[in-house]
C-alpha cells in the first residue's frame, strides 16, 4: 500500500490522539484591518506523545491558522466582495485525520516536491534510492516527508507584518536523500493581507531540494462544492507532458491548441473532460507549467485564480520556474473536511510553485542540486483581493 494522490491510507506514524481546535477568530465576523500577535494553542498529540500546536495569525483582513505538524495551513480566511470571510483552504478539524488520511492538505512539501521517477537519481556518480510511495515513483519527499514532521515554530512581529518561522532538520539519509538539510520556512501575513512564503535551506553534502506548499484552494469557501467554475490563468506558453506514471517525458510542449492553454483566463472545468491523452493520464490536470518568466530573483507573476460568484481573487507571484496545477482529481468522497462536508473530485485545486518534477533525472531541466556552502532561497507571494 502507498500514500499518494490516488489512494490515501494511514501513515506509518500510526494514529494520533487529537484535540479539536475551535475557531480562534470567533466565527465569521469581519476582521479589523490591523494585526494581532500570533497566538498558540494545543491542537493534539501524536501517538508518541509529541505535542502539536496550532498558531493563529491575522493581518490586513486575512486570517490564518497553521499547525506545527507538517507546517500545515489548516485554514485561511479571506473576505469576499461584501466583506464576508470564508475559509478558502481545504483541511481537517483533528490531528487524527491529518495523520491518517490527508492528501497533503495545506502542507509544507520536501525534501523534494512532486515526483522523482522510480525513486532514484544519480548525483556526482552516486545513485540514491529514495522512499517510493507513488507506484514505482517517489512523491513529495517519500512516505514520511516534511509534511509528516513536527516543525519548530517561532512567532514574530516585524514592522506592520506578523508571521511564523518554521524550522526542520532532515538528517543525512532520511527518505534516502543525501546530506543533513537544515530548512527554514517563513510564513508572513503583510499589512495588505498577502501571504508570503520564504524558503531557505543549507546542506552538508550535495543533495537535491525542491520545497513548496500544498494548499488546496476553493475561493468560494471550503466545502462549497466544485472549483470548475473558478477562472484560472497561468503565465506559461509551455508545459511538461508526462507518461502514464505522471513522470515528465522531458519535452517542453506548447500549450497552444491544447486543454493546457491557460494564458487567458478560462474556467477550470472547461476542458477538463477533453479526450486528450495528457488529461487522461492525470484524470484531469496534474501537470507542471513552464512559466514564461523563468527563474527570477524576486517573485514575479505566475497565475491568477478567481471565483466569479464571491469575487475572491488569488494572484500568485514566485521566483520559481514552474507551477504544478493539480485539479483535485483524486478527491473521491471519502474525506470529510473541516466544515463537515464531504470532499469530492474537483472540490479544491493546488497551484504549487516549484522546480520541475524529476529534474534530478533530467539534465535539460533547471537544476535542483544544492551543495555545501550554498543557500537554497525562493519566495512565493499569495495576494488576495475581492
Amino acid at each position: 500500500m502507498e500514500l499518494n494522490r490516488r489512494t490515501v491510507i494511514a501513515g506509518a506514524g500510526a494514529a494520533a490522539a487529537g484535540v479539536a481546535a475551535g475557531s480562534a477568530f470567533g466565527g465569521t465576523a469581519h476582521a479589523s484591518p490591523g494585526r494581532g500577535k500570533p497566538a498558540r494553542s494545543l491542537f493534539g498529540r501524536l501517538a508518541d506523545g509529541t505535542k502539536v500546536h496550532s498558531w493563529s495569525l491575522e493581518n490586513g483582513g486575512t486570517r490564518m491558522r497553521v499547525l506545527s505538524y507538517g507546517g500545515i495551513v489548516q485554514s485561511l480566511e479571506i473576505p469576499d466582495r461584501r466583506g464576508r470571510h470564508a475559509n478558502v483552504s481545504l483541511g481537517f478539524d483533528t490531528l487524527e485525520e491529518y495523520v491518517a488520511s490527508s492528501p497533503y492538505f495545506g502542507a509544507l512539501i520536501g525534501r523534494y516536491g512532486n515526483r522523482i521517477g522510480r525513486g532514484r537519481f544519480t548525483l556526482d556518480g552516486t545513485e540514491y534510492q529514495l522512499s517510493v510511495n507513488d507506484g514505482e515513483n517517489s512523491l513529495h519527499g517519500g512516505a514520511q516527508g516534511f509534511d509528516k514532521r513536527v516543525w519548530d515554530v517561532e512567532p514574530f512581529t516585524r514592522g506592520s507584518d506578523v508571521g511564523l518561522h518554521l524550522y526542520y532538520t532532515a538528517v543525512d539519509g532520511e527518505m534516502g536523500y543525501p546530506g543533513t538539510l537544515r530548512t527554514k520556512v517563513t510564513y508572513t501575513l503583510t499589512r495588505g493581507g498577502d501571504w508570503r512564503v520564504d524558503y531557505e535551506a543549507t546542506t552538508d553534502k550535495p543533495t537535491v531540494v525542491n520545497l513548496t506548499s500544498h494548499v488546496y484552494w476553493n475561493l468560494a469557501g471550503e466545502g462549497s462544492g466544485s472549483v470548475y467554475d473558478h477562472e484560472l490563468s497561468i503565465a506559461a506558453s509551455r508545459y511538461t507532458p508526462v507518461d502514464s506514471g505522471l513522470i515528465p517525458t522531458g519535452e517542453l510542449a506548447r500549450v497552444a491548441g491544447t486543454p493546457f492553454d491557460f494564458r487567458r483566463a478560462k474556467p477550470v472545468g472547461r476542458d477538463i473532460r477533453t479526450a486528450h491523452q495528457q488529461v487522461l493520464y492525470g484524470q484531469g490536470f496534474d501537470h507542471n507549467w513552464v512559466l514564461d518568466k523563468g527563474i527570477t530573483t524576486r517573485p514575479e507573476h505566475a497565475a491568477t485564480l478567481r471565483d466569479p460568484a464571491s469575487g475572491r481573487t488569488l494572484r500568485i507571484a514566485t521566483g520559481e520556474p514552474g507551477l504544478q496545477f493539480y485539479s483535485g482529481n483524486f478527491l473521491d468522497g471519502t474525506l470529510v473536511g473541516s466544515g463537515g462536508r464531504v470532499y469530492r473530485q474537483g472540490d479544491g485545486l493546488c497551484l504549487e510553485t516549484q522546480h520541475f518534477p524529476d529534474a534530478p533525472n533530467r539534465p535539460s531541466f533547471p537544476s535542483t542540486v544544492l551543495r555545501p556552502g550554498e543557500t537554497y532561497r525562493t519566495t512565493t507571494v499569495h495576494s488576495f483581493r475581492a
